[in-house]
């Protein structure tokens, strides 16, 4: 990132959390021409709700990734008491990850019942502003993972990479197999599964927003390694390419819309891994046709309902209504197979906005009103073991 955009960042923050964000845009682009940036007037901001500042996805091009360094091993802490989420005698350990893309921090959950035996891993990429903790605390994984007996790897996006800690799903460069990001989430997978006793056909990854969207990705870039993927509160796969068209596609602006699953050299793409989506229908951070996207872009229908060859999957789907007793009613929404099995499974959290359905006070961005996405996701994930792929 250039001097110039260094010196611009408060005046974009301040814009986003103001709510100001085609100002936001216009100010970065005013950056990246050249133009000096003259601050605008304080307006107050638009809600003083939790909402991650999900838009300012200001990783910019210009910045070459930092030379990569040696993996380092992970050091186990053991805790002499629960965990900070509630969770039982588990081991998080910390640890780190490079390859010739850069390097990533993470925490790893083991749970206490692990003696050698073949257990499944979860992969938990958290949204913008989030770390692994947080985000830990807040989805009550770790619990979940108790009580399941499986690995949570939480990899942690550095702030060098992008100054609100946001995944960066919205650059070309972090959208493709082998490249950037992906390729130093997918290497961190597999450098876990080569540690410990790991089921390579039940791995699996869940993100909410930011790394809700880069979930997609790793599920449309690695469908060998990850069995199902969890989006929650995310985007579809190529939806943005930049940070303008990544603040329309957050929005739903017709440009954004016309883009949906288009890959980098122009190609439908079609997530071929099973897909559990949740998203609040007040989200105003991320609008909710996002979701309604990533759900047809796993079924194979893109933007404007072109189809691509996605076997099996119906077009019919089954419906459900429920409510969680004194918290969100919901509408889940299941595409199965020819076989029956459910491929696509889409939860509509009604009055829910930009936060973890039926997640803990004890981290940010969560609604403990609405469904249980942890488990649910879970569940799902439960049901699809790794498919044979020819």
């Amino acid at each position: 990132m250039n001097d110039k955009m260094i010196a611009a960042m408060p005046e974009v923050l301040r814009l986003t959390q103001a709510g100001r964000l085609r100002e936001a845009t216009s100010a970065i682009q005013r950056v990246l021409a050249g133009q000096r940036l003259t601050p605008t007037a304080t307006e107050p901001a638009a809600s003083s709700g939790r909402a991650p500042i999900e838009g300012v996805f200001c990783v910019m091009n210009e910045e070459p990734l930092r030379a990569a360094r040696p993996a380092e091993a992970p050091q186990p802490q053991t805790f002499p008491g629960p965990m900070p989420d509630g969770s039982p005698r588990g081991k998080f350990i910390a640890g780190s990850y490079a390859n010739q893309a850069g390097s990533r921090a993470y925490k790893l959950y083991i749970p206490s019942g692990y003696r050698g035996q073949s257990l499944p891993l979860v992969v938990m990429l958290h949204g913008c502003t989030q770390n692994p903790d947080d985000f830990a605390a807040g989805t009550r994984m770790n619990q979940v993972a108790e009580e399941q007996k499986c690995f949570v790897l939480y990899p942690a996006q550095a702030q060098s990479a992008n100054p609100s800690k946001c995944w960066n799903w919205f650059k070309q460069t972090d959208q493709r197999r082998d490249r950037g990001e992906p390729s130093i989430i997918a290497g961190m997978t597999r450098q876990i599964m080569s540690s410990y006793s790991i089921d390579p056909r039940r791995v699996y990854m869940a993100g909410l927003s930011a790394g809700g969207a880069m979930a997609v990705t790793m599920g449309m870039a690695y469908p060998e390694v990850y069995a199902a993927i969890g989006v929650h509160s995310g985007l579809p796969y190529a939806a943005a390419y930049d940070v303008p068209s990544a603040f329309a596609a957050m929005r739903q602006s017709s440009s954004a819309n016309g883009r949906m699953g288009i890959g980098a050299a122009g190609e439908l793409t079609v997530c071929d891994v099973p897909t559990i989506v949740f998203h609040g229908d007040r989200d105003t951070t991320v609008h909710p046709c996002n979701g309604d996207q990533v759900a047809a872009q796993s079924r194979g229908v893109g933007a404007n309902g072109n189809s691509d060859t996605r076997a099996g999957v119906s077009n019919r789907a089954t419906v459900q209504r429920g409510q969680v007793a004194q918290g969100h009613a919901y509408t889940r929404t299941v595409y199965r197979d020819a076989g029956g099995q459910a491929i696509v499974e889409h939860w509509l959290v009604h009055g829910a906005g930009h936060t973890w359905s039926g997640g803990s006070l004890s981290g940010s961005f969560t609604d403990p009103k609405g469904p249980d996405a942890t488990q649910e996701m879970i569940r799902f994930f439960w049901e699809h073991p790794q498919r044979t792929r020819h």
